[in-house]
Parts: C-alpha cells; sequence; structure tokens
C-alpha cells in the first residue's frame, strides 16, 4: 500500500482486543488487515499478550505497514496472580478465572487515557469491553464492535434474548423454535447460555454488550457473505445494526505467509515431526482430527470415553490433548493407549500444542471433532473438511446449529446441555457409542458424507475468493475503511468551521 498519501488523511484506529485466544487473535489478524490497507494501527494490550503475536506486527512493521503495539502492565500482583498470568486460557479454576477478569477492568482507567492521548479516528473494540462505547461518545469518533464468533450466533441470541421462546416450558429438555430465523432451527434450553436460561451473576455484563453493540457504529465480522449472507442481512435488517462481514481474517492476512503453520507460538517446529511422518503414511481424507480448542478442560472420565469412541470407531486419528487434561491417573491410562494406538498403527496423540493450520492442510485429514469454536470452524472450513459438533458452552450451541442444520457440512455428537469446562458431570457426558456412531458416519463413504465432504470443500473455495481482490470481504474492508475516512474528513471540516 502506499504511505505516501497525506498524513492528515490517514486513518487512525485503535484496536482494543480482550485476552482469549478465540477472540484475541482474530482481532488482531483484522488489525493487522487495517494496516496492511493504509490506516494507521494500534493495538492495546498486555506484556505477556503482545509476547504471543509481537513477531508478526514487527514483521509487518518492517514491511511498511504503520502498525504498532502499545503495552500496559498487568495489575498480576493486586489481583492476586503471577506474573505472566494475563490471559483467560491461562485460569485452571473459577476462582483463577475471575481474578484474571478483575486484572482486566482494572486496566480500564489507563485504557481511557491512551484513547485521549492517541486521538484516533475510530475505536475498534472487543465485544467483551462495552465501556468503550462511552469512550468514543466523549471523544466523538465511531466505535466498531468486534464479534468474534458468527453472525448466525450473534443474531439467534439477540432474538432469543428479546422473545424468550424458552420461558415458558415446564422441561429444560423440550424443543423450541427461534423465532425471526429465516430456518426453522430447533434448541433446548439446556442449550442456551446459562446468563440467558437463568438469570444470574453474569446477566448483567451481557445485557450491556448488547446494548453497547446497539449504541456502536457498527459490527466487524470475522466471517464472509458466502457463509452466512442471510444472517448478514438479518443483522442488517432486523436488528438494525451496520455490519462488515471482512473474513475469514487468518487466512486473509497469512496468505503469502510461509510461516503461518506456527502462528501464536514461539517455538520453531522440529525438522519432520513424528505426527508428520505418520500423516504422510496415511491414504488421503482417511484420518480425524480432535482438538477441543484452547479454553476447554475434560474430566478424566471424559478422556476415557473419547478414546474408546475413536478405538472402536476403527478409523484413524491424531488427537490434541493438554496435559493438564489427563490427571494423575488419566496420565497412565493415556499412555498406555497411545501406546496401544502405535502399535495398531491407528492413532497418533499430540501433547499440549499443535499446529493445527499444518495439520488440517494435509491431504491425509478427512474431517474434525470441534468445540464449535468460530476460529478453529473457520480453519477447518478453510481446509473443506466436514466436521462432528461438541459444542461445551458460550455461543458453541448456536454455531453447531450453524453447522449441522443452516450449512449442513456438521454431524452432532449429541451433547445436550451448554456448560462451562469447570462444571461437567457424569450426566452431561458424551458417551462411547454416541462418539464411534458420528466418527463412522463422518469417515465413512456413504452417500451422505460424501454430500457433507463436497458442500465442505465448495465452502472452502468461497473462502479463498471472497478474500482476494474484488472479493466480498475484500471490498467490505475497502468500503469500510473508505467510509471511516470521510467521516474523518467530516469531523475536521466541521471543527474548521466552528474554529473558525
Amino acid at each position: 500500500m502506499d504511505q505516501s498519501q497525506p498524513n492528515q488523511y490517514q486513518l487512525n484506529v485503535i484496536f482494543l482486543p480482550y485476552p482469549t485466544p478465540g477472540h484475541m487473535i482474530p482481532m488482531i489478524d483484522t488489525a493487522r488487515l487495517f494496516a496492511k490497507h493504509g490506516a494507521s494501527v494500534t493495538i492495546i494490550t498486555t506484556h505477556a499478550n503482545a509476547l504471543t503475536f509481537q513477531k508478526a506486527i514487527d514483521s509487518d512493521f518492517s514491511s511498511g505497514h504503520p502498525i504498532r503495539t502499545q503495552v500496559l502492565q498487568f495489575p498480576a500482583a493486586q489481583v492476586g496472580l503471577h506474573d505472566g498470568v494475563e490471559n483467560i486460557k491461562d485460569g485452571t479454576s473459577p476462582e483463577m478465572l475471575g481474578k484474571i477478569s478483575c486484572g482486566i477492568m482494572m486496566l480500564q482507567d489507563q485504557i481511557e487515557l491512551l484513547f485521549q492521548d492517541l486521538q484516533p479516528d475510530c475505536i475498534v473494540t472487543d465485544m467483551f469491553h462495552p465501556w468503550t462505547v462511552e469512550s468514543a461518545a466523549k471523544l466523538g469518533i465511531p466505535r466498531l464492535h468486534f464479534y468474534s464468533s458468527s453472525c448466525f450466533s450473534n443474531c439467534a441470541c439477540q432474538l432469543i434474548r428479546k422473545y424468550r421462546p424458552h420461558e415458558s416450558f415446564v422441561s429444560d429438555t423440550q424443543k423450541f423454535i427461534i423465532p425471526g430465523l429465516p430456518e426453522s432451527i430447533e434448541m433446548t434450553p439446556l442449550h442456551l447460555e446459562e446468563w440467558i436460561r437463568t438469570k444470574n451473576y453474569a446477566t448483567p455484563y451481557f445485557e450491556a454488550i448488547f446494548e453497547s453493540e446497539k449504541r456502536s457504529y457498527g459490527t466487524l465480522y470475522n466471517s464472509f457473505h458466502e457463509l452466512e449472507s442471510d444472517y448478514e442481512q438479518l443483522s442488517k435488517s432486523t436488528m438494525g445494526i451496520k455490519c462488515w462481514s471482512v473474513g475469514p481474517v487468518s487466512a486473509w492476512v497469512n496468505k503469502d505467509d510461509e510461516k503461518k503453520s506456527i502462528r501464536g507460538h514461539t517455538e520453531d517446529l522440529a525438522k519432520e515431526p513424528e505426527w508428520l511422518n505418520w500423516l504422510n503414511s496415511k491414504q488421503n481424507e482417511s484420518v480425524l482430527y480432535v482438538s477441543f480448542g484452547s479454553l476447554t478442560r475434560l474430566p478424566h472420565a471424559q478422556i476415557v470415553e473419547i478414546a474408546h469412541g475413536l478405538e472402536i470407531s476403527g478409523h484413524n486419528f491424531i488427537w490434541v490433548i493438554r496435559k493438564k487434561d489427563g490427571d494423575e491417573n488419566g496420565e497412565s491410562f493415556l499412555q498406555d493407549f497411545e501406546q496401544r494406538m502405535k502399535e495398531i498403527n491407528k492413532g497418533c496423540i499430540i501433547w499440549n500444542w499443535a499446529p493445527q493450520l499444518l495439520i488440517l492442510d494435509h491431504p491425509a485429514i478427512g474431517g474434525i471433532v470441534t468445540h464449535c469454536g468460530w476460529n478453529s470452524i473457520l480453519e477447518s472450513l478453510s481446509a473443506g473438511l466436514p466436521m462432528i459438533t461438541w459444542p461445551m458452552f458460550a455461543e458453541q450451541f448456536y454455531n453447531e446449529k450453524l453447522l449441522t442444520d443452516v450449512l449442513k457440512i456438521g454431524v452432532p455428537v449429541g451433547v445436550k446441555e451448554n456448560k462451562f469446562w469447570a462444571i461437567i458431570d457424569e450426566e452431561a457426558m458424551v458417551r462411547r457409542e454416541e462418539i464411534m456412531k458420528a466418527v463412522v458416519f463422518l469417515m465413512g463413504s456413504g452417500q451422505e458424507s460424501r454430500e457433507m465432504r463436497m458442500r465442505a470443500k465448495k465452502l472452502a473455495d468461497a473462502a479463498k475468493r471472497t478474500i482476494e481482490e474484488g472479493g466480498h470481504s475484500y471490498n467490505n474492508l475497502i468500503q469500510l475503511i473508505d467510509e471511516l475516512k470521510s467521516l474523518k474528513i467530516s469531523r475536521a471540516l466541521e471543527k474548521s468551521i466552528l474554529d473558525n
């Protein structure tokens, strides 16, 4: 992008991410896209969080893109945390999560001061910072609400909040249809987030988030027109909220990057890791990738069910397990299981961290088991893979419906209840038979699974086209930047008229 344009017309944008991987990764990628298209960008974050993406920012900056990070000190000691614990993913108990959230909230005054110092033309802030709508109003500039999941989930949640169809039920497992959606989507009260189902301590916070969206200039989605055009439309018409889909941002910003494989991870990969050799030995589309994202922690009993379900399915799999997931008695069970899978050459376990983009792009991968986090869904989609859906909490149950009922590229494993990982009980567990059934269906060669694969591949093509010059997401981003520039210019004109 030509940097020689006169400075007074350069757009100055602040991005304020929320420190949890599912929110932070797409927002950083979006900030980088703004800079690549000529906007001057500042990302506000804390030290430990900055470390996860600073390399990419430095490399963009040295390529001539006007982007930088403004780092704040996280108040770890004040909230009783160790140094470096600054991200929701570091929380291993509800109590610890509370402390991290508290630390994030304590930064508000410092962030406000930065807004005033940096004099931005626009602030793009994560939905979890609803207070920034006031900051933008004080500065007289637009605030963009960054929603890090699907348009579908935002629309569904807003409509359920508005019409409350679940409230007339005696039973939590009765099905209702979400009012106001173009498709007939069935859910049960148990699928809903707890703060909607029963008013709790979090309800006012989420209400504030939706209110702040209504008062924002508009909403930015990491999605794309070909994937969710009906819901993009619904967001604009029924909700009356301007919105721009500019995704998939990760695929876009890393389009020409050889190093995309190690995104968010500082260690370089070994030359030929064991899993790669193993994958290379497998037939095309014969391996299932199993991963539950960066926040989920499964109880040992559930891990045992997954292991048996995968084994009795008879299909090849790669399973990413974090060491913390297998507790003491879990360690020996998993070691025995890993050993057995090696002997029969059916499964490969990757401990702790896996280069997901690299694995999903491998021709041997034929599908994925996903917790329905939006980033994982987009990455699987971009690789043209159908999915087994295993939502856990938050908006993941809406995302499941988008995959299974709207796009028809997902097979549900049958999760009954929306529960944060800290509280999964025996009742809520998914049994090995259910897991096996879903795997055999998705990885088999039946007509339905073949059709799913074809639909997933079509969406992968659309995901590639939308971010090319002239594609929907590409045009949306350019149009948004131009619109924000026009606003800046008209504000400057008004000011000069008033001053004179």
